[in-house]
Parts: C-alpha cells; structure tokens; sequence
C-alpha cells in the first residue's frame, strides 16, 4: 500500500494529500455584534481566526475591536479596557460550590448564610425540665389556615422537633430525610434514633451539596430539639455548611446576633421551661423588626417529658400563645415602644 501524499486520485483530481493541504489552510470570519457596557451597547467587530482539519475547526484566536463611538460617552473607536484583576477573580470562584477563592473562601456557602438572615427569626432555649422552641412567621394572614399550615416548627420524629429558618422549599426535603432516617432506624433497632446522631446524619448530607459539583447549598439554617436516653434534653443549631454544634440558648434568622447577645446576658442555668418561654419571647420581642408582637407572628412550641415518661412535643395554640403574651407583659413593652 503507497503512501497517503503518492497516491494518485482514481478520477484524476489532485491528490489526496494536495486536497487535505487545501482543507488546513486558515479560516478567518469577521461578524459584527454589540457589547453591553453601562446598559448602552457598543458596535464591535469580531474576528475568529481558525485553522480547519477534515474532522474539526479549532479556533486559534478570537479578536475584537471597536467600529463606531460608544454612546455612553461619545468616545471614538478604541480598545476596550479589561475588568480589574480582583473583580475577575471574585467573578472566577463566586460561581462555584466546590471552588476555594485565594482567601479560604467559599463564596456560595457564605451566600446562603446571607439568605438566612433575611428570614424570620427563631429562637431555642434548653430548660431543665425540656426545650423551648420560638419562631417568627414571616406569612401572616386571615386567611391562612394555622392548623393545617406552619412556617417555623416540624416535628421529625416523638422526640425529636426543628425550628427552621431559610428557604422553605429546602427545609422541606432535609425534614423529609430527617424523618425517613428516623424511621428506619427505629424499625431497624427497635428504639429512637439517638438525637445527636440523627443531626450529625443530616449535616452530612448538607455538607455533601457543598463538595460536589453541580449542586448548591441549602438555604436553611435548622434548630434541633429533643430528649434521648443517652443524653437528655439536647439543643442542636445547624448551618447550610454542614456544621452543628450544642447550644444552651441559640437564634438563627434575622436580627440573630442581637438576639444572641441578649440571650448571653440573661440566660441562667437551671432555667425552667416556663421561664424559657419567657424569655424567648422578650428576646424576640426586641429584636424583631415588627413594631408589634401578637400570636399571628409567633409559633411557640415544647418538648418536654411527661409524667409517664414519654416524650411530647406541642405546639402551642394562638389563644393560649396570646394569654402568654399578655401575661408576661410582652404585648404591652411592644406597643409601648410604638
């Protein structure tokens, strides 16, 4: 068998190995288009210079330059300046979940941490005698149906309750895995899912979807509450990141930091649970932005043991919600302020 250039075409053309010359020569195309700068366009002039193969066109280099005045400034044709280095390079790892900036960074997760702080506020305290769990709705209306609806609470499991504060839609799913988790574990051992371990399995899964590509964070921060064997009353707080941690008193959502600082100050150890529910709603009364505070923007709601020694989560009723506000005073400080 000859060689590819030698060997003569059968219908006398050139040879194949002239022909294949013709198909690598280079391939230049020049189109015009606009490019946006300060919303007004500018007419550009692009040039793409290529080389073609007999499988491919493999570009070699992409030009452009200016054919008319920019109308933003009247400016005559000229080349157009590059972004600054450090605005193409918060540019370069805001993008990705999976991508460290030259800080240390993950720009994606710190996004979700942002959304968090403009969602209603919620606050958990741990009692001795159980754990107290507040949250502030954001939806009020006449017309919602409270009894089939919430915003803040989820039960997971007869131990086990969350306070969340976020994007709904993803709370939705972790708590949906949360209490499938907690299910096959009390079928597979025949006794509840220990609180602890139940979180640490949730926060891995939280923490997944900040690792692998093509997946974003959750845009939820979570309060844990409940009662094992092993420990007790437990208080957990949970961030889009993955990682959690026990809290005596925690508030997550907006205006968290105040609330956090206040609940440093009057927190007392030994606290009862009547007297948490106190001072979850003082807290909240202060730092939420809310001139008034009434049951319509509240969800309270307890774990405690009761005297047969099982496990009961409740959710408290608006009437009697707004008794409590009026009973410690909390309606009238609101209104005072106003």
């Amino acid at each position: 068998m000859g060689c590819l250039g030698r060997r003569p075409s059968p219908n006398g053309s050139p040879p194949t190995y002239a022909r294949v010359q013709r198909i690598l020569s280079a391939v230049r195309c020049d189109f015009n288009g606009n490019h946006l700068c300060s919303g007004s366009p500018i007419p550009l002039r692009f040039r793409v210079s290529a080389r073609a193969t007999p499988f491919s066109l493999r570009p070699t280099c992409i030009s452009y330059y200016q054919t008319g005045p920019d109308h933003t400034t009247g400016r005559e044709p000229h080349s157009l300046p590059r972004p600054p280095a450090f605005s193409r390079m918060s540019r370069r790892y805001d993008s990705r979940t999976t991508i460290f900036s030259p800080e240390g960074r993950l720009y994606q997760v710190e996004y979700a941490m942002e959304a968090i702080g403009n969602a209603g506020a919620a606050i958990g305290i741990l009692a001795r005698d159980g754990v107290v769990l507040v949250g502030e709705k954001k939806v009020t209306s006449k017309l919602l149906q409270t009894s089939r609806s919430t915003e803040k609470m989820y039960k997971i499991d007869d131990h086990l309750a969350c306070a969340v504060a976020g994007i709904m839609s993803d709370a939705n799913i972790l708590i949906n895995t949360a209490r499938v988790q907690a299910q096959r574990y009390t079928f597979a051992y025949q006794e509840p899912m220990p609180v602890e371990q139940l979180v640490q399995s949730l926060c891995d899964t939280k923490q997944g979807y900040t690792q692998f590509g093509g997946l974003r964070p959750f845009g939820v921060s979570f309060l844990f509450a409940g009662w094992d064997k092993n420990f007790g009353f437990q208080l957990y707080m949970s961030d889009p990141s993955g990682n959690y941690s026990g809290w005596k008193a925690a508030a997550i959502g907006a205006n968290n930091q105040a609330a956090q600082s206040m609940l440093k100050q009057d927190y007392k150890d030994e606290i009862t649970r009547e007297e948490g529910v106190q001072l979850s709603l003082k807290v909240l009364s202060k730092t939420m932005d809310s001139t008034s505070l009434t049951s319509e923007k509240l969800e309270l709601a307890e774990i405690f043991l009761e005297p047969t020694g099982e496990v009961k989560y409740q959710v408290c009723k608006p009437e009697l919600l707004e008794k409590l506000l009026v009973k410690y005073g909390v309606t009238q400080a609101a209104a005072e302020s106003t």
